[in-house]
Parts: C-alpha cells; structure tokens; sequence
C-alpha cells in the first residue's frame, strides 16, 4: 500500500486500517492480511498484520452467534525500514521462515506479531540491566567515601539512582525516536540521527575518560536541564540539543555532579560479550538498541511491535520486591482494562455534567454519549465497510459540541494509589480523542492540537498520588513522553511543564481534618511553578512552596498525634475550593490484607485509620478504605471506578463499606473480570466497580458478565449486559452482594424470596478459634484417652460422613490415623465442651464443593472447622444433613459467596456466610423422607465407607427442589451451575 506524499506513516492509523478492512470485505473476503505501508517521504516502512473481529452477540434463543458487521479492525505493525532495528522482527519470524514442510497458521503469525511476548523479553533485560547498574554503585559506594557521603547527606540510595539513570536512559531513546537529540547546527528538531546515543558511545560528539561521568552526566544536567536559548546549542557536543525542564533531567536529591566524580564501568552501556550468534553487547545500549522504541502508547485497536511509553510501567512492577510489593500491594492494570475503566469514567462524567447540572439539561441521551465517547475518534473512518453499518455522531452531540468540549476541558480526575501512571495517561488520551473528534465542529481551531489539550489537561486536569516516590517519577516520566509525542513545532520545543504538585508522594490515608490559612498562598505558587523554566526561580518556587507545605504539616504529629506528608485538600486545594471535589476518581487500589498490612505498619497509624474511617471494621483489606477515602474527595455526583478484589460483594469484613456506599452513593455498573489473568502476580480475582456519589443517582445497576471463565486477555465483546433493581442491595442481612456476579440473578432473587435465613431456624459458629486451633493442636495424641474425643478437621470431612480412622488427619505437618483431644489436657472450655458433645453438622472449612459431616451422636470435636446445631421449629437435624449436602444449597453458596472464592477454585466456609443463606421451611413429611435418606447415605457408609451413595443424594435433591418450587428448568440451570468441572 503507498501512502500519498501528505500521509503520515504514525499519523493515519485509523485510515490505513479502513483501506484495509475495506479490501478485506469487499474484494478479498479473507479474514488478515499482511501488509506493507509505504510512505514516499520516508525511508521507514510499515509491516502490520491487519485482522478483521467479528462481534459475538447473544440471539434470542439464547444460543451465541457472529454478528454479520465486522467490529473495527486490529493492526499490529512493525516499523523497519533505515534507522530501525530490525533484530525482533527476524527473530520472531525465524521459525516461521525455517519451517517448510507446513504453510504458517493464522495462529503462528499473529504470535509473530505479539507485543506481549516482545515486551516481556525487555522486561526481563531491562530488570537485569538495572541490577548490574545497582551493584556497581553499591561497589563504588564502598570504596569511594566521597560518593557515600554525598549520597547520604542527599538521602539518594543506588536503587533510585539506578531506576532514575534507567528512566532518564529510556527517555533518550524515545527522543532519539523523534530526531530531537544531536540535530546539526540551522537544522530543525526532528533531523536529528536515531542513534545519537550510540554515536555519543562512539566518541563522535567528543572524546571521554567514563561514559557516564564525563558524557550522561553533563548531558542530563548541563545540557537537558537547561534553557539555552531559542537555538539551544551545545558546546560541549557541538550540536543542538533541546531543553526539556519537568526534573526528570535534575540529579537525584540534587547531588553535586560536578564534584562527585561516579565512574560506572564502561561495560556497563556498552561491550562486546558474545550473546548468541549474530549478536553481541549485554550493556544497556546494546540491549536497548536491538529493540524498536516507539512513542505511540498502545491502543486496542493498534498496537506497534515495539517499546513504549505504557513499557515503563510494567517495569515498575518487576523493579518493586516481592516483599515490598506485598506491604505496597501494588500490581499494574492491563492497558485494555484501562482503557475501559476511563471511557466508562467520562460518559458518566459527561451524562451527569451535561444532563443533570447544566443548561443542556437531558438534551443529549446517554446513549449518544457513549457513542461519542466509544466511536468519536473513528466516527469519519468507520472501519466496517457496508453502508448500512456506518455511524454517523449522534445529532445531539454536534448541537451541544462546544458545551461537551467544555466539560472535558474543566474534569478533574484523581488516582490516589497512582503508581506507574496508567489512569492518568489513558485518561488524558481519552480526552484528548474526545475533544479532538468535537475539533470539526469549531470554527477556530488553531489551538485544538493534541498537544495543547494534553498540556492543558496535565495542568488543570490530572491529580495523582502514590507512597512510592519511584512510582511518582515513572507517572511524571510517562506524562512527559506524552508531551512528547504530539510535540511537532519542528522550530521550537517547547519545554516540559513540572509536575511536582499535580503528581505527588505521599500516603492518600493519612490527612490533617483542618483547613490552612495558607492555601491560597501555595495555590498561587503552585500555579507560577507549573510553567516555570528557569532553574534558578523553578528552585526559588518549590523551596518555597515546600517551605509553606512544612509549616502546614508541622503541627500535624503533636495537635493530631501522627505525621502527615500529604493532604488531599492542601496540595489540590483549587479543585475543592472551584468544585468541592474531583469529577473522577479512578484507581487500581493496593491489594494489601490486614495480616500484611499490620506486619508493615506501627500499631498507632492502624488506630488512627480505624478511628478515621468509618470502614475499617474487623480485619479488613486496605482497598476498602481506599473506596471510603474515593468517594469522600468526589465532587457532588462525581464518578469512582476502581478495579479491586471482589471479596467486599460479600465478606463480612466489608459489610461496612456496603453500608458506606449505600449511604453515600450509587453502585452503577459492575464488571466482572475475574475469570481473567488481569494480575501476572497476584491471586485475586478482581471487579470493575462504578459508583456515582448520588445517593439516589439510579434506580438499576447494570452488571456485565463474561461469556466464557477462562480468558487470557480482556474484550468487552466478551461480556453479557444484564441489570438489576437497586433494591436488591439492600434485600440480605449484611447487605451481601455476591449475587450480583450471579449469571441465574433472577431465578436466585425468585428463590430467595419470602423465607428465612439458617440462622434464624439453627445456632452455627466456628468449631474454635484460630489460637484455640493452635492450643489444641498441642496435644491431639493417637490413641483414645480419659475424658478424650475423636477429632476430625477439613482434610478428614465429606458429605454426610467422615473419614476417621480411614485417611490421616494432617495438624502443623503432623499425621494421626486415628486422632483424639483430651478435654482435660487441651483445656478445653466448657462452652466448646457442650458443642463437641453435642449432635451437629461439621463442616469442612475450604472445599470446593460444601461437605458437611453428620455427627449423630456428638463424638466428634473438631478444630478449623464450623458447626450447625440445635435446630429450631421442629426441624431434624437429619433434615439439616441433607439440606445442607444438596445441590441447591451449594448453588446458593457458590452464588452469593463466589467472590470469596480462592485460587484454584476453592471456597471458604465459613459461620457469617452460612447465617445469612436462604432457609425456607419443609412440612413435617418432607422433613421425615430426607432424614430417611440420610439415615440410610449414613448406614451404607457404616458399611462402605466407599458406597456409591449418588441416587440417595439424588433423592434428596429433589425434594429440596420441591420445597422452592423449582421448574424443571430451573432445576436443570441450577444443576449445570454446580456440575464438577
């Protein structure tokens, strides 16, 4: 395909792909294509494979099927041509070209193509790289006491160091990507050579004793970091090189670099080891320069085989320990689940700016909103082909243009646990497309760049905070190169904004509850800092600033009793004094359980957030006060979207966060991503949650499903839509919402109406305490004693029965084949003592499928486990034994409490999730016939411990059926729903 002489390789993305797709329905009818771009005023090519998707939609009967009108197209491209490596490209294709007995797969070249695969061989390079630069600085540290010192007076240690000098590295890379860096003297930004680094390496701009004391240094410091006019010449290169202000390019705690003489070994960035054959060089520009770099950030619909800008974030993310990782609880969020959670963000943005408090007032239906915010940068470049499938913006949307432009110039969004800077960057390039697609409809569009609506919304637009100073360099870092690539005044560059009050270190839990006189006075600095390019008033300006943020903290450990290094309502403080608020909140909060929280922070800070926050009740994760502190700091029918664990649709820890959202918001929409692999790491099983702060904002939630369990990566066309009444919140005790992801909702709310709960009709507790488990556990012995009792835990529990004396019972790595607990030496409390000895259900306390053991004559103690007993109303505890083996019962379970369930697909069963299941009442002869059933499961087991007692189990299944009235149908989606897989 050639382009025209105005077309833009990087520029017509959307266009290409049209052609293609267009090529691809009408004339081809082929489903991919691979395809060479070629543009006559480059010397660089583009090698993409262009794939058509076909949408799965759900047809009346049910059944899945194709929707007829191709979804838009996917490109996935290769940039080669002069200039460009083309080392992962020959690699990927290698063992395509080398086999030649088989024609490749759709399958094998899509692979090829995989940026995923690609970037994680960076990662781990890049990883590798930046220990060995660690290690060397730990080395020179050592013996070198000047850099020890100075690097101690500074507060900077080597991790840092390392990190900063790899980011400063990988910037480089991405300007060199533009021609920026090296451009001869007359010449325009953008001419400059793609290998600046490389030939500074080779002493062509000047010869030097360390590479980087004598040639990083003084670039980064000397030369980057300072505004050397409208020509910006460098003498010491002999070359332009652009002034890039924002910090990234201002030494770490600002050591002195020109008196403290680093001399990292040359090796280091560049050598000549043997790697494998055909290459050579483990440093860190012969690593980088095997790999295309681009400064594009990936898009659903096109993705370039090459490093950007998003990379640095899943660095972040490898670079982060396993230990700190657990106490930050942090894990980065897949560029589509993004991408999603910011486009959901800005139609309810727009719906409740637009049509709940403006002059607009309903006149633009939400449905043109999301159309606008979906297809609006596509709305002119359809990629389906057939006339009858093109879309045309919505009429509401081109009447009220300059009333949406405005509401996406004034949001405000914040993400409290920022980390690696994804939600403000896929926000910022969400409303960048959206105000470019409005651009047509002004008259005036000298301004209406996507540079100057980037740099407007990273001035008055985008808030982050994070705990991890390293994650705030990477956020900044990843906000500048989206500067970056849209700057395109090849005269002069303009410099980069500072971030330093907009992106911020410090702990989003902790704040001081009293207003400062000297918020206005930060807030006028702030403002004069953000454009600020001379390093001599940037330094004067922050000083200060910093100088009014310690007065306003300092007071903070002895009028409040702790230390506060941040607060939403000073450092933001314009966004509450114009709207009271931000307009979005969004994040991937930390995912940090009580038990790891309390090892990593003092007692008194764990007061102080209980006595804070009004969720933190029993052992409760530190997302849900994350939740409590989002919808605190939105403005009045404001948006929160966060991706978190979905363990608060139901546990018990959580029941306060329900009641908190039900008091302060509107639970909107839920997203079910747990059947994905969102978190490499990370063993949860995560929901997108949308809450409005109205609490009377709708009267539905609308839930979205996923077809199909076992998904690598996420497509919203992978998901059913349903909704339920907002009512349904509040219909079971501990407001539980585990239903909610339920895919039989409605048959469940049918079944769960007018009855009771088990609680009400029996007692259930634990059969002891975790410490009770520990003390017991001391003294199980093999054989039968005085005063003693057979003891049975999760591993030597099935239904109906148990498996003493058959299967060893496993207690602290210890095996007993036939294990007793002597009463008197384990000191046994008398109230446990009446439960051992008493007839009751056990239940085995981590199952995939629930067991509960019929003790019929109390012989039986048990530790991790829990108990139903002393059943009420005339009810058999026969009865019980069967209701609580059935089939339907486990449904209930599985549907109200899947959310608690753990890897590998197993549930935790526990007494708060047992009381609040749905009991309705047997009559006296239903009663009767399933105790009959289970007495006879109980005497074929006596017999058998391995009798097949199925049909008996099926037995009793029916007659629980008959209690709710199920249908046949009915019966048969219950069944399905808790078939073994």
């Amino acid at each position: 395909v050639h382009l025209t002489n105005d077309a833009k390789l990087e520029r017509a993305r959307t266009a290409l792909r049209n052609f293609v797709a267009d090529h691809l329905k009408t004339r081809d009818e082929k489903d991919a294509a691979l395809v060479a771009f070629v543009s006559p005023s480059e010397s660089t090519w583009r090698f993409s494979y262009v794939k058509m998707e076909y949408a799965t939609v759900e047809k009346d009967s049910g059944k899945i099927g194709v929707k007829e009108s191709p979804t838009p197209a996917r490109r996935f491209s290769y940039i080669v041509g002069a200039g460009e490596s083309c080392h992962t490209a020959q690699t990927r294709f290698l063992d395509l070209l080398q086999e030649t007995e088989t024609d490749p797969t759709l399958a094998g070249i899509e692979e090829a193509f995989s940026v995923e695969t690609v970037t994680k061989e960076f990662f781990t390079q890049y990883v590798k790289l930046f220990e060995a630069i660690r290690d060397e600085l730990d080395k020179l540290a050592a013996k070198d006491k000047a850099i020890d010192n100075e690097f101690s007076a500074r507060g900077v240690n080597t991790v840092d160091f390392a990190k900063k000098l790899m980011g400063q590295i990988v910037f480089l890379y991405f300007l060199q990507k533009k021609g920026w860096l090296g451009v001869a003297k007359g010449q325009d930004w953008g001419s400059g050579p793609r290998d600046f680094l490389r030939r500074l390496a080779k002493g062509e701009y000047g010869p030097y004793a360390n590479f980087f004391n004598d040639v990083l240094e003084p670039l980064f410091y000397d030369e980057l970091a300072a505004d050397r006019g409208h020509a910006a010449w460098s003498q010491r290169f002999n070359c332009r090189i652009p002034f890039l202000n924002g910090g990234l390019f201002e030494p770490l705690g600002d050591y002195d670099w020109r008196k403290t003489d680093i001399l990292l070994p040359d090796k280091l960035f560049t050598n000549t080891e043997f790697v494998e054959e055909g290459i050579t060089g483990t440093g860190v520009l012969d690593v980088f320069d095997r790999y295309n770099f681009t400064v594009n950030e990936a898009e659903p619909l096109e993705k370039e085989v090459a490093i950007d800008p998003e990379m640095l974030g899943k660095v972040f993310e490898n670079l982060i320990e396993d230990n700190r990782r657990k106490g930050l609880g942090a894990y980065y969020t897949p560029r589509e689940i993004v991408h999603y959670m910011c486009q959901e963000s800005l139609i309810n943005y727009l719906d409740t700016a637009l049509n709940q408090t403006s002059e607009v007032s309903n006149a633009i239906p939400r449905a043109d909103i999301e159309t606008f915010i979906h297809r609006g940068e596509q709305i002119s470049h359809y990629e389906a082909v057939e006339t009858e499938y093109r879309i045309r913006m919505p009429k509401s949307i081109e009447q009220h243009a300059r009333q949406i432009d405005e509401a996406l110039a004034e949001i405000t969004v914040c993400d409290p646990a920022v980390g690696s800077g994804a939600f403000p960057v896929g926000m910022m390039n969400e409303i960048v497309r959206a105000r470019s697609a409005l651009t047509p409809y002004f008259n005036a569009i000298g301004e209406r760049t996507p540079y100057h609506f980037k740099r407007h919304a990273s001035q008055h637009c985008l808030y982050g905070v994070d705990i991890d100073p390293g994650a705030v360099e990477i956020a900044k870092l990843r906000l500048w190169l989206s500067l970056v690539v849209d700057e395109e005044d090849v005269k002069q560059i303009k410099p980069l904004p500072n971030l330093d009050y907009k992106i911020v270190a410090g702990n989003s839990l902790l704040g001081i509850p009293f207003k400062s006189q000297r918020v206005g006075e930060i807030e006028r600095l702030k403002d004069t800092l953000f454009d600020e390019t001379d390093h001599a008033k940037k330094a004067e300006l922050k000083a200060q600033v910093d100088k009014l943020l310690a007065e306003v903290f300092a007071a903070s450990k002895k009028s409040l009793g702790y230390e506060v290094n941040f607060d939403f309502q000073i450092f933001f403080s314009e966004v509450f004094r114009e709207k009271g608020g931000f307009d979005v909140v969004i994040a991937n909060p930390p995912y940090v359980s009580a038990l790891e929280f309390s090892k990593q922070h003092s007692k008194a800070e764990r007061t102080l957030l209980k006595k804070n926050y009004q969720t933190a009740r029993g052992a409760y994760d530190i997302y849900v006060l994350f939740i409590e502190r989002g919808l605190n700091f939105l403005a009045k029918g404001g948006v929160l979207a966060y991706i978190n664990p979905n363990k608060y649709l139901s546990a018990k820890y959580a029941e306060a966060l329900r009641e908190y959202i039900l008091s302060n918001g509107s639970l909107v929409k839920l997203l079910d991503v747990s059947g994905i692999i969102v978190f490499e790491q990370a063993a949860v099983y995560p929901v997108v949650t949308v809450i409005l702060k109205s609490p009377s904002a709708l009267d539905r939630v609308t839930i979205f499903l996923p077809r199909t369990r076992q998904a690598q990566i996420f497509d919203p066309v992978n998901f059913v839509k349903t909704s339920v009444s907002s009512k349904v919140l509040r219909s079971l005790p501990e407001y539980i919402w585990g239903f909610l992801l339920s895919p039989n909702i409605e048959i469940l709310l049918k079944f769960t109406k007018e009855v009771s709960h088990l609680s009400d009709v029996a007692s259930i507790n634990a059969s002891s305490t975790a410490r009770e488990a520990d003390e017991y556990g001391a003294y199980i012995q093999n054989q039968q004693s005085k005063n003693s009792l057979k003891l049975v835990n999760t591993g030597t529990i099935e239904k109906f029965s148990s498996r003493w004396g058959i299967i060893h019972l496993t207690n602290a790595g210890q095996k007993y084949l036939t294990p007793y607990l002597p009463l008197d030496k384990a000191r046994v409390n008398s109230r446990r003592r009446d439960l051992y000895r008493s007839p009751k259900l056990i239940f085995a306390k981590m199952a995939k499928f629930c067991e509960a053991f019929y003790d019929v004559d109390g012989e039986y103690a048990s530790i991790n486990t829990n108990c139903l007993y002393d059943p009420k109303d005339g009810i058999s505890l026969g009865f019980m034994a069967g209701y609580c083996n059935s089939t339907l019962f486990m449904f209930f379970y599985a549907q109200f409490f899947g959310s608690l369930r753990m890897s590998g697909g197993y549930y935790q069963f526990q007494s708060p999730q047992f009381r609040v299941l749905p009991f309705k009442k047997p009559d006296a002869s239903i009663d009767a016939r399933v105790s009959g059933f289970v007495k006879d499961i109980l005497t074929a087991k006596e017999r058998n411990p391995d009798a097949d007692t199925t049909a008996l189990e099926r037995e009793i299944d029916q007659l629980v059926y008959q209690i709710y009235g199920l249908t046949a149908e009915e019966i048969a989606i219950v069944e399905e729903a808790t078939r073994k897989k």
